[in-house]
């Protein structure tokens, strides 16, 4: 059986699948300076510890999606993206509350994200969620003009 949760927009949220590498790495290259390439995501979907969640409609277009690594009682968001049209209407967060939904069902029991000091609406969001900044690591993030931001190492107690 499938598991499903619902989101905004008349969307849902599904487990990803192989086929959806090309749509998560188009996303991703428009919510981030250095998209990942289709074969990191096809590497990904194919991976029992990274599950990958999808918010989709009901022909499956993929509005966003958020992958997680799982490594012992751990859990990593190591990327969350939403298509520009969908931004600001929640799709984020839904995308969140499958994972953790999931996640309470997995040994996972505490969750960790690194996000850039300058992505306010994710630090915003993040925060609406339950995370905390526990460290930094400057120069992390490559930006277009040469320079690094600072990522902020946010993590969040599970379940």
């Amino acid at each position: 059986m499938m598991k499903l949760w619902m989101a905004p927009g008349g969307l849902h949220i599904e487990p990803g699948q192989t086929r959806d590498a090309v749509d998560l790495a188009r996303i991703h290259a428009q919510g981030f300076y250095r998209g990942w390439p289709v074969a990191e995501f096809s590497s990904f979907l194919s991976e029992d510890g990274t599950p990958v969640y999808v918010a989709c409609d009901a022909k499956r277009r993929i509005a966003g999606f958020a992958l997680i690594r799982l490594a012992a009682d751990e859990a990593e968001l190591l990327t969350i993206a939403v298509d520009p049209k969908w931004r600001g209407k929640r799709i984020g967060q839904a995308l969140l509350h499958a994972a953790f939904d999931d996640l309470l069902m997995s040994p996972a029991r505490r969750m960790f994200l690194e996000v850039s000091e300058e992505n306010t609406p994710a630090i915003k969001l993040y925060g609406r969620e339950g995370f905390a900044t526990i460290s930094s690591r400057r120069g992390y993030y490559p930006k277009p003009d040469g320079s690094a931001a600072t990522a902020l190492v946010m993590a969040r107690d599970l379940g």
